[in-house]
């Protein structure tokens, strides 16, 4: 790949670096080059239109130059997680129809017997490969289909009307409109992602970046925070986006190391992905600059609402209004009524994009109502329209004909000095039917007593752990997300029954 040592302002500048890792610098010129070349090794491996492929790469320059020549040729591709099993591979394979998957050396022990090319075969191919024709901003055009999360089963793919297309070309397709709110819709800003590629959160702003005319910086392997603070200085980033646990870990370093890096660059710091415990927010929002924390509502399969820093302050807690702006949230009963302010129900939007979940008819009877869907969250809308977030319903626990919700419990154990993680689950109780359980990855010692009175001096006792269980690390799914399935598989077996 072509190095640069510097990076230019113009977003149309064959040499201006379009990508960073690291050291690494793909310019513009290098970038389009590349994917003209790559569709040929595609198309040389019998891809073709309606075809699919599938990405097993950690985050590096190659995977965008694959989706942008699977889109060239009218293919889709999926990305794959390069930490699942042979197993989980296999099935995202076989389900998709991919027709080869590209890996590299940290997928490579799961692609046995998997139809698929090693990196360093691609990019053998790649450089004999004669460019083929393509018209100005093919290569920022990306068609992707993602998987929702597995804690309930298999992966489902998400089949939309299209596949994702990031930067068709219509009317002002360079201008994502979730962009317009933040301040970083014109082209020449530096994104930056935290997360792994094939997370729908990391490839979705990553590609909208892209088609937006922005340059994309790539952290690599697992998140370290002084890192990310230092390559916000070293690349001058202008946005990121974040999940909560990058939070956590940013404030896990000593003051000193937080305050030595120069992040005034930043002009939107968005999160997303999974709820943030509100101290966690205000404390990110005195660090970054004025302004910058912007969060994000949705799910895989689309984005239900956002939320300014100046609005969270004022509404602590809330994940914003409907998204797109003016669009209406509606939180319904189980007989599909609408609930009326504050009163807890399941949360619904419309969908940008009609979609279901491929071969799982009843999942999208779970999901839609008429043209709403609902992600399976729990929630109200207050009287300003403001939504707040109170658990996934199948996260539920009654104990006593009271509902319990986790993710309250969880952000309240969230602020325990000595708890880096936290899952809180319901187990059977033969007189209360469920009692609440906290299972605690900790950062410091501390005893359960220690976790239930600290619990108890901030919720209503009912509410409160009455048993924790302390382990070295929460089972976590591909996305990052607590597999409490599993959690409470180990206490529900011999109960006769799921809840």
């Amino acid at each position: 790949m072509q190095s640069s040592p510097d990076q230019a302002k113009s977003s149309t500048d064959d040499g201006e670096v379009v990508l960073a890792l690291g050291n690494m610098r793909v310019t513009r010129g290098a970038y389009r080059a590349r994917v003209a070349r790559a569709a040929t090794v595609l198309a040389g491996l019998g891809v073709q239109k309606g075809d699919c492929i599938g990405i097993a790469l950690r985050n590096r320059p190659q995977f965008f130059e694959l989706l942008a020549a699977a889109t060239l040729l009218g293919a889709k591709a999926i990305p794959v997680a390069w930490r699942l099993k042979q197993e989980e591979v296999r099935y995202l394979v076989e389900d998709s129809g991919a027709k080869t998957v590209f890996y590299d050396t940290d997928s490579a022990a799961q692609m046995t017997g998997i139809s698929g090319m090693s990196l360093d075969a691609y990019e053998t191919l790649i450089s004999q490969a004669e460019p083929i024709a393509m018209a100005d901003g093919d290569e920022y055009r990306f068609a992707f289909e993602l998987y929702s999360s597995g804690t309930t089963g298999r992966p489902k793919a998400v089949e939309r009307e299209l596949p994702i297309l990031i930067g068709e070309k219509q009317p002002d397709s360079r201008k994502p409109g979730f962009l317009d709110p933040l301040g970083v819709a014109g082209p020449g800003e530096v994104h930056m992602l935290c997360g792994p590629l094939y997370h729908s959160q990391p490839i979705g702003y990553a590609t909208y970046a892209l088609a937006a005319g922005h340059s994309v910086v790539m952290m690599e392997g697992s998140f370290d925070a002084e890192t990310c603070l230092r390559t916000i200085e070293r690349e001058r980033v202008t946005w990121i986006t974040c999940v909560p646990t990058h939070f956590v870990r940013i404030l896990a370093l000593p003051e000193e190391i937080r305050r030595r890096y120069d992040l005034s660059s930043l002009k939107v710091v968005l999160h997303s992905a999974s709820p943030c415990p509100p101290d966690v927010k205000r404390a990110m929002i005195d660090l970054f600059p004025a302004d910058s924390v912007w969060e994000i509502y949705g799910g895989t399969e689309g984005p239900m609402t956002m939320i300014s820093p100046q609005e969270w302050l004022k509404k602590p807690g809330s994940v914003g209004r409907g998204f797109p702006k003016g669009a209406k949230l509606y939180v319904l009963d189980a007989e599909g009524q609408e609930l009326p302010p504050r009163a807890v129900g399941l949360i619904y939007s419309k969908a940008l994009m009609k979609f279901r979940y491929r071969g799982v008819p009843e999942l999208d009877a779970q999901t839609w109502r008429g043209d709403l869907f609902t992600l399976g969250d729990m929630g109200y809308v207050d009287e300003d329209g403001y939504l707040f977030v109170t658990d996934r319903m199948k996260d539920m626990i009654i104990t006593g004909g009271a509902n319990v919700y986790p993710a309250e419990v969880e952000a309240v154990l969230f602020n325990h000095p000595a708890v880096a993680d936290v899952a809180v689950i319901g187990v059977p109780d033969p007189q209360w039917g469920e009692r609440v359980k906290a299972i605690v990855e900790t950062r410091a010692k501390a005893s359960a007593d220690d976790i239930m009175s600290f619990c108890r001096e901030h919720l209503a006792h009912y509410k409160c752990p009455t048993s924790v269980e302390f382990v070295e690390r929460l089972p976590r799914d591909p996305n990052g997300k607590v597999r409490k399935r599993e959690l409470r598989e180990v206490h529900w077996a011999q109960a006769g029954r799921a809840v």
